[in-house]
């Protein structure tokens, strides 16, 4: 049986954003959190900041170095594989990808020198700018990209001409109707993603002997940083949940595995989505839940999917995604709470938390894969929302090319997350090792 070229591709690209976006999501927020420790060492002096500094900027650039690589094929992918989607809508896509590469990729480029080896070379004040324009350049590349990315979800400020997508507001292009909370909910979540990169290595050298005030440093501003964001992440969560119900309700009819139209709809936690007989079987929901949630007020109306027959997402992959994304949350707050609450209390982090933080050191990326799932796999059958469908926006590549190449993709990307991974525990055990020489307090000074 011949394999559809077009779901060849759709996979392909899956693999592709899901190795990319590991990266940006570690680098985004890890770029403010070097800031703060140069911050907490100039008001302090105290050396173990630096000492933090210098081996989370290993961390940082590492995760550059393989974002930009991986960001690459995606740059190839839109030529090779989705020609359709530049012919019909490049005049709204390409500028806003020209500006996170002349704003945002430049400046981290030109200043990312100077912060990983500038530091005995350079004016404090000059080392201290580098580290926040590095900062700021990963967060502007993420509001362009997810500028784009909304406007995917929730076009605005253009017209059709000739079949072509024509800016005619880039005020409203960019900050289109799901921007805003779109962008609040990654920059929230890339912030957990570090933060808990952070405890959870730094949990793992504790674990090992290395007690360096440096390390609980490093432990305690990751915990303390994951504490204080989940419960924000939880609220802009919801309210991002309410801006999709306006705009997208079958990617949230999808998300809550409900098939009919309904008051008191019920909070399916569990359950077989059937999409064959559009039921669900062995479910296990709460009665009114899913209305509560939503509209607010538990006799609420929620649209099911059957009312958007054709045009709805595959349900199981969504419905099951958001749960991930959830239960790992939910998981988050529990361990960064508890971690919270012994720091505050000036215990120390017993073996089993530290445990728990070690295992929960990539639990930024399960939740981050797993919301970016529901949002592009919830806007199928479109690529741009009511503009664009994903299989006119294909090549006519055929599906056995596409095969060896996605093959190709997927063995690299799997070597390179295992070296990946291996690396950074490789780094924390060697940093309780050794440690090269600390600048002295007053090379640092402006």
């Amino acid at each position: 049986m011949d394999t559809d070229p077009v779901f060849l591709a759709r996979i392909q690209f899956a693999a592709n954003i899901t190795f990319h976006i590991l990266f940006p999501t570690i680098t985004i927020a890890l770029g403010w959190f070097l800031l703060f420790f140069k911050w907490r060492h100039n008001v302090t002096r105290d050396l173990k900041w630096m000492e933090a500094y210098f081996f989370w900027t290993k961390v940082f650039a590492l995760c550059f170095a393989l974002g930009v690589v991986s960001g690459v094929t995606m740059s190839f992918q839109f030529g090779t594989n989705w020609p359709g989607f530049m012919i019909k809508v490049g005049n709204v896509a390409g500028p806003l990808l020209a500006y996170e590469v002349l704003t945002a990729f430049f400046l981290e480029a030109t200043f990312l020198g100077i912060m990983l080896f500038g530091f005995r070379r350079v004016p404090g004040w000059l080392h201290d700018l580098a580290t926040f324009l590095v900062a700021a350049g990963t967060t502007l590349s993420a509001f362009w990209i997810l500028a784009l990315n909304s406007w995917m979800q929730t076009p605005a400020g253009f017209e059709m001409v000739d079949g072509k997508a024509m800016a005619t507001d880039w005020t409203r292009i960019v900050f289109n109707p799901s921007f805003p909370y779109r962008l609040t909910h990654v920059l929230l979540g890339s912030g957990l993603t570090a933060a808990f990169l952070m405890a959870g290595l730094s949990a793992y050298r504790m674990l090992r002997g290395d007690i360096a005030s440096s390390v609980k440093a490093a432990l305690s501003t990751g915990v303390m940083a994951a504490a204080l964001l989940i419960p924000l992440q939880i609220i802009v969560g919801d309210q991002h949940g309410l801006n999709t119900l306006e705009h997208q309700p079958a990617k949230v009819a999808a998300m809550e595995g409900l098939w009919e139209t309904q008051a008191r709809a019920p909070l399916v936690l569990f359950a077989h989505i059937d999409e064959e007989a559009r039921a669900n079987k062995n479910s296990l929901a709460l009665p009114g839940i899913s209305s509560l949630i939503l509209t607010h007020d538990i006799d609420g109306v929620v649209r099911g999917l059957n009312d958007f027959r054709g045009n709805h997402p595959p349900v199981a992959p969504v419905f099951w995604s958001f749960r991930v994304m959830v239960g790992t949350g939910l998981l988050m707050l529990l361990v960064s709470w508890t971690a919270a609450l012994q720091l505050l209390r000036r215990k120390p982090i017993g073996r089993w938390l530290a445990v728990a933080l070690v295992g929960m050191s990539f639990s930024g990326w399960i939740a981050s894969v797993a919301g970016w799932y529901v949002t592009e796999i919830g806007r199928q059958p479109w690529l741009v929302q009511g503009v664009l469908r994903t299989y006119e926006a294909a090549s006519q590549v055929p599906a056995s090319l596409i095969g060896v190449s996605l093959t190709l993709y997927l063995v690299i990307y799997a070597v390179l997350l295992v070296a990946f991974i291996g690396t950074l525990f490789h780094m924390a055990r060697k940093a309780g090792e050794i440690k090269g020489p600390l600048p002295a307090p007053g090379a640092l000074k402006g």
